[in-house]
């Protein structure tokens, strides 16, 4: 079967492939719904374009990230409450790793904030990002392991 350029987006499992394509379904479908609720609130409140587009595809990548996050098919091979735990240290080095790096790269390449209020910044950026992207992997950890608990 010949395969559309956008198939770097799904996974190569075809069960995860297909569920991935229906969130895609239903994430276009709202943002549809979306546009068309933008386009009427348009007429009554003052909404200038940017926005509304934005809102729309804010919408749309919400709703399928979570769909994803909460559906548990991302961790397959976690049945163990030893792979588990392993995990749950993987994605703490990860989540720590993407910290560090970022925080690094944004001293080169930005520069040193000069004052305290721009550490507080950045460091009140990255605690951000990483309680976000810790907190969606261990939802999707979880939700991966009781499916697959329930599966065996």
């Amino acid at each position: 079967m010949m395969k559309s350029w956008i198939s770097f987006l799904l996974p190569n499992d075809e069960y995860k492939e297909k569920r991935v394509l229906y969130f895609f379904a239903e994430g276009a479908l709202i943002l549809f719904i979306s546009q068309i609720i933008m386009l009427i609130c348009t007429k009554f409140f003052n909404i200038s374009a940017e926005l509304a587009l934005l809102v729309s595809v804010a919408i749309f990548l919400f709703y399928v990230t979570a769909r994803y996050i909460i559906s548990g098919i991302e961790y397959t091979d976690i049945t163990t409450e030893r792979s588990y735990k392993r995990e749950i240290k993987n994605i703490c080095i990860k989540t720590c790793g993407f910290v560090v790096i970022y925080i690094v790269l944004y001293l080169i390449i930005v520069d040193i904030p000069s004052n305290l209020i721009g550490w507080m910044e950045i460091i009140g950026l990255l605690v951000s990002i990483g309680i976000v992207w810790f907190f969606t992997n261990y939802i999707s950890l979880n939700r991966s392991y009781k499916k697959n608990k329930e599966l065996i």
